[in-house]
């Protein structure tokens, strides 16, 4: 079944611009509410994805936390309303004032990413005269299988603390007067569409707390991060992910401990397949061998076709033709690598057409720049 466009609405936005189904993000929130019933589960959601105000009040009200990876980010959820006791600080790189801003609103906790990152926030507590809520990432030098730039959890990334060198930060938490550790902390990469890895993370996570309990230090909180994936290919057919499978699989394969929560941050899972980038047809373009479609959407309003060689499927929605035709759908930024699409099959398309590209809703708007001094794209709901 092809997904519904309110064409009054989109005919009348310049283009281009973000839509966002909020009725099908609200199903996928309703969804994801239900497979992830289990005793102790927690989902933050990963706000890096889209922080567009309207998404994030439809989150808020769904109940969800937020896990934020800068001080903007967390700013931007205490504007949204999320009380700071449901927001989790991750990120490689956190500077003073950001480590400062958590610790003033007293958030949830910080993931710490380093020892000499710990080192900073135990002095940034002690001059506060608080104690800092950390959880501490592990690196579980396991492959996601995705793309080599969203691999977050192998030995050679920058992100997280080795397994060998994990036992003497534990201890150096444990004795200090600045320091509540409160979980440990995985993430181990997005667009995820395999179980292995998760599986194989459930493995790592529970031999490191017969490790630790064997010496008497209990984690209240674990926290294994995120990075389902999403359908690319098929919108229509796998509008909402598969949370159950998904769920279901760390409730089997995690042996929690009385008490203990298990947290998750989702991001992509959760909004890419409500947001469409709709984009108008300026010219089509004959080239020697090449037909190409030139819209006015760009890699700056959505990049991560150039960034990542990702493929939204792409759909006209305004073509009346019965026909077909082979086309590379492009955009209009200086750079060879502006390109959307090579070898599309479209309905025979013509100057004026609206494009969608579909499952834009995560990682589209929010990276958005204005190279080449073109302004940021709007956004409507309905």
């Amino acid at each position: 079944m092809t997904h519904s466009f309110p064409m009054e609405l989109l005919k009348s936005v310049r283009t281009p611009f973000y839509y966002y189904d909020t009725q099908l993000l609200d199903q996928t929130l309703d969804i994801l509410r239900d497979m992830s019933n289990y005793p102790g589960f927690r989902v933050h959601y990963a706000i890096k994805a889209n922080a567009n105000p309207v998404i994030l009040s439809h989150i808020l009200n769904a109940g969800l936390g937020v896990d934020a990876v800068s001080g903007g980010e967390i700013q931007a959820a205490l504007n949204a309303g999320f009380a700071p006791d449901k927001i989790v600080f991750a990120g490689v790189g956190k500077r003073d004032d950001e480590i400062e801003l958590a610790l003033n609103h007293g958030i949830e906790c910080l993931n710490v990413e380093s020892e000499a990152e710990l080192e900073v926030i135990e002095s940034i507590a002690a001059a506060m005269g608080v104690k800092a809520p950390v959880a501490l990432r592990v690196n579980p030098n396991i492959d996601a299988h995705t793309h080599s730039y969203i691999t977050t959890g192998l030995a050679e990334n920058k992100f997280g603390i080795s397994i060998e060198m994990l036992e003497a930060i534990v201890k150096r938490c444990v004795a200090s007067p600045h320091i509540d550790l409160r979980g440990l902390h995985f993430h181990i990469g997005s667009q995820i569409t395999q179980s292995d890895p998760f599986r194989m993370l459930c493995n790592v996570v529970n031999n490191l707390q017969d490790h630790y309990n064997a010496q008497g230090i209990y984690f209240p909180i674990i926290n294994v991060g995120g990075g389902l994936g999403i359908d690319y290919d098929h919108p229509d057919t796998n509008p909402v992910p598969d949370f159950r499978t998904y769920f279901s699989m760390f409730h089997k394969h995690l042996r929690l401990r009385p008490g203990q929560e298990l947290h998750f941050e989702l991001g992509r899972s959760i909004v890419a397949q409500c947001g469409s980038l709709i984009t108008k047809v300026l010219y089509v373009k004959q080239g020697l061998n090449k037909r190409f479609v030139i819209v006015d959407a760009g890699m700056t309003d959505l990049i991560r076709p150039a960034l990542y060689q990702a493929h939204h499927t792409i759909q006209n929605l305004t073509s009346a033709s019965g026909e077909t035709a082979v086309y590379d759908v492009v955009g209009p930024i200086c750079e060879s690598s502006d390109v959307f699409g090579k070898d599309e099959q479209l309905p025979v398309t013509t100057r004026g057409d609206l494009l969608a590209l579909r499952s834009a809703g995560a990682y589209g708007e929010i990276m958005a720049s204005r190279y080449n001094c073109r302004e940021l794209p709007a956004s409507v709901c309905s």
